[in-house]
């Protein structure tokens, strides 16, 4: 036997805390053990087995956070730019000089013009924090990344379902028979869907993958839709027609839960046609079965009848479900007819559409014992099921068609019953919330006052726009104008181009946190970089002032900023994952979660969210300082444990202080709630009773239940609202009905656009894609997630450089070989990439990853790495704006409801080069490096 070691490394000692390293937000176990200078190091990460979300699963991102933690592009001290924009050159300063700087830029701007601070996060997890104090600051311009991510997703799914997939929502991975991934690519929610993918195979449940790549999921589903690129919307109609053509229906689920059998006014003369008949209370009109005549939605006892009209003064007004029918049983929309367009042959078509109508109607029925009453007063001895489950992530939202892509496929969901019932898609506490639950925006900014209400919020109609007397948007990103009027997450990708240019008013300072705007986060990417450094010939000042950066890393946009205030890593630092923001519940239970500091900071680091609440003091914010002035929180800890957003409600649900000793969802802050949740692993999670955990928007139990937990402070029960009346009330202003009117140009557009049934047009641009006949766009592989991984040392390792994907059609035409680079053009630019066959792949489609790509100079990388060599972005040939129109005018790349980036309507051709480059190209200048080179070995021993 060997002999003994003289001297055994210490044991581990375990911190449970919150993985920030993509946005599954897995519970994580960070081991420890003392350095040689005494203090706690991080030795290794694993995945907590007893939180909800993960289950002790975790991928590769989660467990390199290690070498996140540890890693040489960390930035060191604040920085205050001495060179030119871009050039990366900054002075170290101290935190006192740092904020000393920012208050004198801000301070003046908030007694005088709020509005010219522009306030905009990346993929940051504390928007219910900086919202708050955009609001207090009193400026409309703050908005985080969800307009160029999946607000089109969201939107939709909040306007039609009362929550959305993902965040809100999520399949019933115990008993679903059937899965529809749409869109789906790996880097969102991914080890939740592993779990999840995993229970279904072992259950023999059949997987359908709808994406134009197939990687990852699609790769295990068993049957896989190669789709060409923004046709989803279009198949999903193509289904609803086979559908009702069939009579392959679920009527009881319509007739109870949705507005399907609510009367539409047809009078051609009412200032209100095409909106729902209401009675003298406001509420929707149905005919109710006991009597044949109109009754409220929500009367006591009442029966909806489907077929059932109303003839009322002449005119007869039928059921929202006749319009649909007559909509979707055109031919139009017949398998036939979208064939070529989508990519998918008719009988595949068919053949998918019979297999949802026998796996939601057909074999062993679904039925759970548990009774349970409905907003109607009605009385359920059981829980019928529908076993069909559906998920989707930004492969449908980053279209222009997206935000109606979505709600065909939530009408798809809703005609065969499978939303909210066994086996379907299930939503999340604190969803559901009809959109009517949710604030408006706010956009009236006044010298020295807060906003009325927070930035952000759901529009009802054209009198909830955020634009001034003649019509122009009062925000700088033109969210909420009639160019984007449902734009519930803003439009980070509109703020650059339009503060640089001025319009709709020049803004003095932009302060950006986690959003890499010089780099991946921007279309043209070029384009944009020449926008920050851009200055006024006349007075040589920059066209936009200031810009302050918070980030962890010596990223693109650092180099681009004038103060640099650096943030710490996730593990040394407080967070909260809010159920007042992105929460971390499941279908059956609600939960929220806590980060806390594991280790102290090595470094002249704070955590922005501290530093934010340190300015709201400084800056006198109400809602920051007391009454006698001083700072009211001392930090982002106390801020999470003794903040109110209403008497009781606070950012954690866990823990608060009740009557009667420690409570959940309602109560007064509590002192040692923070400790609390560490003792617990670092998350709370109360459990849906069993007869509240269905058909939650219609049962009152579960209703009861979310105003006991604090969720909202009455039962709002509602329709599923397969006729959108927001969207028909911009749609009635293009037609000239109200006081509110677009501009003449946009008419046509919004009369298109705004549709209460979800309608599909082509991707802008494919009509007119003439020398263009690609589709090309870009995904983030599951080992990567934010552009913070492609340095990670062992995420690098996995995906170090990205090539471009051909399909065989496109490689055997172009006279392809292995090692070939090709150039790619679109109308805005032109790149020379390296490029691979990939036979798995729609044969109109290319594809790369995403983020892979750096500039030189960036993110402590070696000079003559791949990343910065070879690496390369699809950003450079996205434009940010449309071609002009007969009268020049340009409107935004994006959709024309919510405004989200299109960044999937790429349209190219390639042609290949005789001789691969030294580089790909555009090969952009390096940027200085404001942290040391990294060593030549990474290495580190946590322990003696």
């Amino acid at each position: 036997m060997s002999p003994r070691p003289a001297h055994r490394p210490p044991p581990d000692r375990i911190a449970k805390t919150t993985c920030y390293m993509c946005a599954c937000r897995c519970g994580i176990d960070v081991h420890l053990r003392d350095g040689p200078d005494g203090r706690p190091r991080v030795a290794y990460i694993e995945g907590n087995r007893d939180h909800p979300v993960n289950r002790g699963v975790l991928c590769a991102k989660g467990a390199s956070g290690l070498l996140h933690h540890s890693s040489p592009a960390r930035l060191r001290t604040p920085l205050l730019r001495t060179g030119p924009r871009g050039a990366g050159e900054f002075r170290p300063i101290s935190w006192d000089e740092a904020l000393g700087i920012a208050v004198s830029w801000l301070r003046p701007l908030r007694e005088s013009a709020p509005e010219k601070l522009a306030f905009f996060t990346g993929r940051d997890q504390s928007q219910s924090l900086t919202g708050f104090w955009a609001q207090a600051f009193g400026t409309p311009n703050w908005a985080a990344h969800g307009g160029f991510c999946s607000v089109n997703m969201a939107a939709a799914g909040i306007y039609t379902l009362g929550g959305a997939f993902w965040e809100f929502g999520s399949p019933d991975w115990e008993r679903t028979r059937l899965l529809l991934l749409w869109g789906v690519a790996e880097d969102h929610d991914s080890n939740p869907i592993k779990i999840g993918l995993g229970r279904l195979k072992a259950r023999g449940a059949r997987v359908v993958g709808i994406n134009p790549v197939r990687t990852g999921y699609n790769a295990l589903a068993d049957d896989w839709l190669g789709i060409t690129p923004g046709t989803d919307g279009l198949l999903a109609l193509s289904l609803v027609h086979c559908l009702l053509e069939a009579g392959r229906i679920d009527l009881p689920f319509l007739a109870r839960f949705t507005n399907a059998p609510c009367l539409v006014d047809e009078d051609p003369a009412s200032p209100e046609r095409g909106l729902l008949l209401r009675d003298g209370e406001g509420r929707p009109l149905v005919i109710d079965r006991r009597t044949g005549k109109p009754a409220p939605w929500d009367g006591e006892g009442v029966e909806p009848d489907l077929a059932a009209t109303w003839r009322h003064r002449g005119t007869t007004h039928r059921p929202v479900l006749h319009h649909l029918a007559a909509r979707y049983l055109d031919p139009a929309y017949a398998p036939e007819a979208v064939a070529d367009r989508t990519g998918i042959p008719a009988p595949r078509i068919r053949a998918l559409a019979a297999e949802l109508a026998a796996a939601a109607f057909d074999g062993p029925p679904v039925v759970l014992d548990r009774p349970w009453t409905d907003f109607r007063g009605h009385r359920h001895a059981t829980m019928p099921g529908r076993p069909v489950a559906m998920h989707a992530m930004r492969g449908i939202s980053a279209h222009s068609n997206g935000f109606q892509t979505c709600r065909a496929i939530h009408l798809l969901q809703a005609l065969l019953g499978a939303v909210e019932t066994p086996g379907a898609m299930r939503f999340e506490p604190p969803y559901p919330k009809p959109a009517t639950a949710h604030p408006r925006p706010h956009a009236d900014a006044r010298p020295g006052e807060p906003l009325a209400g927070p930035p952000l919020g759901f529009p009802q109609g054209p009198e909830d726009l955020c634009i001034d007397a003649a019509g122009r948007p009062l925000r700088i990103d033109g969210a909420y104008g009639w160019e984007a009027p449902l734009a519930a997450h803003g439009m980070l990708q509109s703020v650059i181009a339009n503060a640089h240019a001025g319009d709709p008013y020049p803004i003095d300072t932009l302060i950006l946190y986690m959003a890499n705007m010089a780099w991946n986060s921007a279309m043209d990417t070029a384009r944009t970089m020449e926008m920050l450094a851009d200055t006024d010939p006349a007075t040589g000042e920059y066209r936009i002032p200031r810009i302050i950066c918070s980030d962890a890393f010596s990223s693109e946009i650092v180099a681009f900023s004038d103060l640099v205030l650096p943030d710490t890593t996730y593990l040394e630092r407080h967070d909260c994952i809010s159920l007042l923001d992105r929460p971390i519940s499941e279908p059956d239970s609600a939960a929220d979660a806590i980060r806390w500091p594991v280790v102290e900071p090595d470094r002249d680091v704070r955590p922005f969210q501290s530093v934010l609440i340190d300015l709201g003091a400084r800056l006198g914010l109400p809602g920051f300082v007391a009454a006698d002035g001083a700072p009211r929180y001392a930090d982002y800890a106390d801020y999470i444990v003794n903040h109110q957003r209403r008497p009781g409600i606070g950012p954690l649900a866990g823990w608060r202080t009740g009557p009667h000793g420690l409570a959940h969802g309602r109560g007064e802050p509590n002192a040692a709630q923070l400790e609390e949740y560490r003792r617990a692993g670092g998350f709370w999670q109360a459990h849906v009773p069993p007869e509240a955990a269905f058909f939650k928007p219609w049962n009152r139990a579960y209703q009861d239940w979310a105003v006991a937990m604090g969720f909202f402070d009455a039962p709002q029960p509602y329709l599923l609202q397969l006729w959108c009346e927001p969207l028909r009330r911009f749609q009635l202003a293009a037609e000239g009905v109200g006081p509110r009117q677009p501009p003449e140009h946009l008419r046509d557009r919004l009369r298109a656009a705004m549709d209460p049934l979800p309608v599909w047009w082509p991707p802008f641009g494919d009509e007119d894609a003439g020398g263009f006949p690609l589709h090309a766009v870009t995904q983030r592989p599951m080992a990567h997630y934010h552009s913070w991984h492609s340095h990670n040392p062992w995420l690098r390792q996995i995906h170090g450089s990205n090539l471009l994907y051909l399909p065989r059609a496109v490689w055997d035409a172009g006279g392809f070989r292995d090692g070939d680079w090709a150039r790619v053009s679109s109308p805005t630019g032109t790149i020379e990439v390296p490029v691979a066959l990939m036979e798995a792949l729609n044969p109109r489609t290319v594809w790369t990853w995403n983020a892979i790509g750096k500039r030189r100079g960036a993110w402590a990388l070696h000079p003559d790495a791949p990343e910065g060599v070879t690496g390369f972005l699809l950003n450079h040939l996205i434009p940010d704006r449309l071609p002009p129109d007969a009268a020049g005018r340009r409107l935004p790349n994006a959709d024309p409801v919510t405004g989200q980036a299109a960044w999937f309507d790429l349209r190219v051709r390639l042609e290949r080069l005789p001789a691969p480059p030294p580089a790909a190209r555009p090969a952009l200048p390096p940027q200085a490096s404001p942290v040391p080179p990294p060593p030549p070995l990474l290495a580190e021993r946590p322990g003696p």
